[in-house]
């Protein structure tokens, strides 16, 4: 007597093929929250760097808005470690008041942000002044900004 191979029946066939659809669409959308959160991350980083830059900005324009309601004799002595590279200046430090304020103001609100890395070159004949501000951020990477102005003392 001869058996027939039986017919399995349609839904027999697909038995376990949703599980395997349903794995492979959570591994999907595993995928796309991890990339959601990175770009989280990369957007919470550019945020505090963008909110470190305007931070560093207006400190310069303090500092030169300071300067130009000084005493015009007393422009010599906001210089603040002249010589030297940037981020890496030598020289004497400022004793100026108004410069010792604005460097303990720089380092609170600055991450990392020594006064030694600071520096304020002043040409008291031309009024050329220029600012260079120097930090690093949580990660370590180092930030500069550069502000050169021209300040007319009345």
């Amino acid at each position: 007597m001869m058996h027939r191979p039986q017919r399995l029946g349609r839904w027999q066939r697909q038995r376990g093929f949703t599980l395997i659809e349903i794995l492979v669409a959570l591994l999907v959308f595993a995928f796309g929250v991890l990339g959601l959160v990175g770009l989280q991350a990369s957007a919470i980083s550019f945020s505090s760097d963008a909110q470190q830059r305007a931070d560093v900005t207006f400190m310069a324009d303090q500092l030169l808005s300071r300067m130009l309601i000084s005493d015009p004799s007393t422009a010599a002595t906001f210089a603040h470690r002249p010589a030297g590279q940037a981020c890496a200046s030598t020289g004497a430090a400022s004793t100026n008041p108004v410069v010792t304020e604005w460097l303990s103001e720089v380092a609170r609100v600055l991450p990392n942000a020594a006064s030694t890395d600071q520096q304020i070159v002043v040409n008291a004949t031309t009024g050329q002044v220029t600012v260079r501000l120097c930090w690093r951020n949580g990660q370590g990477s180092s930030h500069q900004l550069v502000v050169s102005n021209q300040v007319q003392w009345q």
